[in-house]
Formats: structure tokens, C-alpha cells, sequence
């Protein structure tokens, strides 16, 4: 089963979508994140949680 690391991202509600969809868009392109969960608050502001995966190298026996 494969393991994944998260990070919880904050956009204030002052944040245009445009800007958002930029922000996560540079969030998966330069630091392999995927979208894990969306919520959208009353006030208009947006809780983001990312993930991606852990790669796990196996050892070497000699």
C-alpha cells in the first residue's frame, strides 16, 4: 500500500480562483503534489490539503 506525505494549505477568501488555480497548479508542477481534499468555507475562504507519495528506497545486501 503505498504512503503518502500531506501539507494543509490555506487560501483566504481574498484569493481570486485564478490565483488559487495558479498556486496549486505550481504546487503540483514543481513539488509533485496531487489535490487530496477541497473544502470551501462560508466566508469564501478554501482549506487545501495536498499529498504525494513516498518513495521508499529498498536497501542494498551486499
Amino acid at each position: 500500500m503505498p504512503e503518502y506525505e500531506f501539507v494543509d494549505v490555506y487560501v483566504p477568501r481574498g484569493v481570486s480562483r485564478k490565483e488559487a488555480t495558479r498556486l496549486l497548479t505550481d504546487q503540483a508542477e514543481y513539488g509533485h503534489w496531487e489535490l487530496d481534499r477541497l473544502s470551501l468555507h462560508r466566508d469564501g475562504s478554501r482549506r487545501v490539503r495536498l499529498r504525494r507519495r513516498i518513495i521508499r528506497q529498498a536497501r542494498a545486501t551486499w
